[in-house]
């Protein structure tokens, strides 16, 4: 295998992966916090709660629509790049990943479509199921990813015929340590980052003193009591993937701990069972991504704590500019934690692309240095181009503010608009949802 072609296809998965999980994070957050909003609207019929269900909501769809087009770029790797990965362990990850497609790009877009489409045409209460569907279907999707990800990292329940793996425990893979604990960690840190999106757009808007005072008032603190508690949680799931680490990825533990003694250890029994090879992942990038994501954490913890104190005082909400700007500024600590954290994880799963089964030298396609040059340039100004679509879009929106959320608005034309014959049009008989 070609060096060049290994390193240059390594970057290119990491540029792509870790760009669309940017932003499959904040629209499992968002989703989420929009559901819990539109409950409360539905239930309670305020104005203002209608109105947060809309301006939140269409930050939402944005997110989410740019980031679908890098989940569908992002596919197109896995049959050019990493063809070994798919012939030899595609009889267990393509069940995975096909279900996460079916449930990713035909139910969630689809109910999707009716929550955006239907607010004026459908009954309330079928609006409402729309949106958490849409929720629900989005932790499924996230979930079926991360099956995929946790056999790479901690393989279980399968077998072995003419040298392929094969599904052997279709329950062991599902339950997969590896994986369940990775998706209550990812949960925890979408909610994270909708929370501190929340914040710190709000904040925003009371920092240039606002006329909607109420509106964004009512979100920050939205925002700031959600961080916490998520916070938490994310803690507690990367705590106890920490403490199962020496158990399922010794050497990585022991990288991350700079146990000289366990590393040499280590590479002396691998270099045994598996033969000759480097079986210590790069100490640099594994130290390095976890070091990052722990001094981030450690950063949104104080944040948060005080943000909970400061938080319970109306007038500090609408008045302390400072503490404004501060949020405004962390907006970025849960992407930076997140991203350094998938570092730590899949880095210091090397040299293996299944751990203990598949080299990643072995999983990489036969290609030229010039095809995998020219494919990682592509890619990346693909990616580039709609990470900065994204950011202008949900700046734009979001410093227009509630005034202009377009999401939401009766867009039905009226009985001048209709036909000649001025019959009315059948939907307009539907009850529509009233907040």
């Amino acid at each position: 295998m070609n060096q060049d072609v290994l390193d240059l296809a390594r970057l290119q998965f990491a540029l792509t992966a870790g760009g669309h999980f940017l932003f499959v994070a904040l629209t499992l957050g968002l989703a989420t916090v929009v559901a819990v909003l539109q409950t409360k609207a539905t239930l309670g019929r305020k104005p203002l709660d209608a109105r947060m269900v809309r301006f939140w909501g269409q930050l939402y769809v944005i997110n989410y629509a740019v980031g679908i087009v890098t989940g569908l770029v992002m596919e197109f790797q896995f049959g050019m790049a990493w063809s070994g990965l798919t012939h030899e362990a595609g009889n267990i990850l393509g069940a995975s990943l096909a279900v996460e497609t079916i449930v990713a790009f035909f139910v969630e877009s689809t109910f999707l479509g009716l929550w955006i489409f239907g607010w004026n045409r459908l009954n309330r209460w079928a609006h409402l199921a729309a949106i958490w569907i849409v929720v629900l279907t989005a932790y499924l999707s996230a979930y079926w990813i991360l099956v995929s990800n946790g056999f790479l990292n901690h393989p279980v329940g399968y077998g072995s015929e003419n040298g392929e793996l094969v599904l052997d425990d279709p329950v062991a893979v599902l339950t997969n340590p590896s994986a369940l604990l990775a998706f209550g960690h990812v949960l925890a840190g979408a909610l994270l980052t909708a929370g501190f999106f929340m914040a710190g757009v709000s904040a925003y808007h009371l920092f240039r003193r606002t006329p909607e005072w109420e509106f964004f008032g009512r979100s920050l603190r939205i925002g700031v009591f959600l961080s916490a508690p998520a916070l938490m949680a994310a803690a507690v799931f990367g705590g106890l993937q920490f403490a199962v680490l020496a158990t399922f990825q010794p050497m990585k533990s022991a990288v991350f701990g700079a146990k000289t003694a366990e590393i040499a250890r280590l590479q002396a029994e691998m270099t045994e069972r598996f033969g000759p090879g480097d079986y210590v992942p790069s100490e640099a990038w594994t130290r390095g991504g976890a070091l990052l994501m722990l001094i981030s954490f450690a950063l949104m913890m104080y944040l948060c704590f005080a943000g909970v104190i400061l938080a319970a005082f109306k007038k500090v909400v609408f008045r302390f500019r400072l503490w404004h700007l501060v949020l405004m500024a962390a907006v970025p600590l849960p992407y930076i934690a997140m991203i350094s954290g998938w570092v730590f994880r899949e880095s210091g799963r090397q040299p293996w692309v299944v751990h203990g089964l598949l080299k990643t030298e072995d999983a990489v396609s036969n290609l030229s240095p010039g095809t995998m040059r020219l494919s990682l340039t592509v890619f990346t100004t693909v990616f580039v181009l709609l990470a900065v679509l994204n950011a202008w879009l949900l700046t734009r929106h979001a410093r227009r503010g509630p005034a202009e959320a377009g999401l939401g608005h009766d867009e039905r034309p009226s009985q001048e608009e209709e036909g000649q014959d001025g019959s009315p049009d059948p939907a307009d008989a539907l009850p529509a949802p009233r907040y």
